[in-house]
């Protein structure tokens, strides 16, 4: 018997394809819980236009990171680390706080996207990865510079 999965199984196969099962397990176990539907032309008309509508959506976030990838190399991000006594830092500038200060300047970014390796502690110029997709990765100039005091 041939059906479609709706679900990934993990001794079948991924979400939309079509595989041939015995069936009893497709009867017993498949179609009541969910995992599939039996392989008709209905159903597999129905699985080509998902398949579509998906392929569509996954081109526009594709885009959608691509252009963010644009504003974002364009871009240089400024932050100000606190010094106290022999140039010591009080904190450091981390990905939350890169994250905030994009969303102030109108480029949202989450802050899981933000690729440091460890909490910025020192004075300077930084390149930050910034993983806004899977394929598109984007690099930020981010400048850490002394705060003027208060």
């Amino acid at each position: 018997m041939d059906v479609i999965l709706l679900k990934d199984v993990e001794t079948l196969g991924a979400e939309g394809a079509v595989v041939r099962v015995k069936p009893g397990f497709a009867r017993n176990y498949l179609l009541p819980g969910g995992l599939a539907v039996p392989a008709n032309p209905q159903q597999l008309k129905a699985l080509e236009a998902a398949k579509r509508q998906r392929l569509k959506q996954a081109e526009r976030i594709q885009g959608e990171a691509d252009a963010l990838k644009r504003r974002l190399e364009g871009h240089s991000l400024t932050m100000q680390l606190a010094l106290g006594e022999n140039e010591q830092p009080f904190g450091s500038v981390t990905a939350h706080d890169v994250a905030e200060a994009l969303a102030r300047e109108g480029l949202p970014v989450e802050k899981g996207a933000i690729r440091l390796e460890q909490p910025i502690r020192t004075l300077g110029v930084f390149d930050v990865p910034v993983r806004l997709h899977p394929s598109v990765t984007a690099t930020l100039k981010l400048w850490v510079v002394k705060a003027s005091p208060a």
